[in-house]
């Protein structure tokens, strides 16, 4: 009889370790909420990508006030822009600054781009939780004023990774 507790008692163990999960952790190469990819181009030459420089950014409401005191700076032809995943709205809006982390504001030009969105939460693991894919409105997705950006649009509505272009800015 002890024989046979010994093996139900070891059957049972093994059993309770089959269904384990791995570790409670999340490997930094799972993917996660991806941020909208902004590449700059030359609006007189449009197939030649074009560097900003000092370029700062921030979210700003309606009335142009600043949601954050997140001052973002970039140089460069590519800007990554996150979208809200917690809220109840589908649109963001950015105040672009071109010449504006520098000290001199006499240069400073400003423009405002404003992107409207659908979202989905998919569930990635127990231990990563979820993340958040984007599809950008077709009609009203990426919306923008015109100082200094001459041109602009979206090239690929479905924001589910960092690798490849969202949108496309001439100035």
């Amino acid at each position: 009889m002890k024989k046979i507790s010994v093996i139900v008692l070891i059957i049972l163990v093994l059993l309770s370790f089959w269904n384990c999960e791995k570790d409670d952790l999340c490997a930094e190469s799972t993917p996660t909420t991806p941020r909208v990819v902004i590449e700059f181009y030359d609006a007189v030459n449009p197939d030649v990508a074009k560097s900003v420089t000092n370029l700062k950014y921030f979210e700003v409401n309606d009335a142009d006030e600043g949601i954050s005191d997140t001052l973002t700076t970039a140089s460069g032809t590519k800007i990554l822009i996150p979208l809200k995943t917690f809220q109840n709205e589908n649109t963001v809006r950015f105040k672009l600054i071109l010449n504006g982390s520098d000290d001199d504001v006499s240069n400073d030009i400003t423009d405002f781009v404003r992107f409207n969105y659908s979202k989905e939460d998919i569930y990635i693991s127990r231990a990563c939780g979820y993340k958040t894919i984007f599809e950008l409105n077709a009609t009203d997705g990426f919306e923008k004023t015109t100082n200094w950006i001459q041109v602009g649009g979206i090239v690929d509505y479905s924001v589910t990774n960092e690798n490849e272009t969202h949108v496309k800015i001439y100035f």
